[in-house]
């Protein structure tokens, strides 16, 4: 299946040529501030299986709790995020699914970072959360 999306002045957009390989939410203090939420949305692609229009600006988020830097991607007009990327899979692109212009089937595998989310949010005992990564 294919998902289509893009940044809200749509400079960005992305096409999928698959679906998505694993898909989380994640509660960390970064993705808070990054998304200007209480958490972001997340579908992990492989970067081969998207193909972007547009230019996306970077910021590299080097003040991690894991200590490995974060790939932020983002239109660096309207400054909607588009996805993120670690060192440690070079291959993959975290769509943040907020982007996507059919959201309907989103359903989170788990959360991470639990550790650290809003006091106010109350997760599903049918979703596993992670402390911090589900790796670590």
């Amino acid at each position: 299946m294919r998902n289509t999306g893009g940044c809200l002045c749509g400079q960005i957009t992305y096409e999928t040529r698959a679906e998505p390989m694993m898909t989380g939410i994640c509660h960390c203090k970064n993705c808070q501030k990054q998304a200007g939420s209480a958490f972001s949305t997340l579908a992990a692609f492989q970067k081969a299986d998207i193909e972007f229009t547009g230019n996306l600006s970077l910021y590299e988020d080097s003040d991690t709790d894991t200590g490995s830097t974060v790939s932020r991607y983002f239109c660096g007009t309207c400054g909607s995020p588009i996805y993120s990327a670690i060192p440690s899979q070079p291959d993959m692109a975290y769509l943040k699914t907020g982007t996507m212009d059919d959201t309907d089937g989103f359903v989170a595998m788990f959360h991470c970072w639990s550790s650290t989310k809003q006091k106010w949010v109350e997760l599903s005992p049918d979703v596993p959360a992670f402390p911090q990564n589900p790796s670590g």
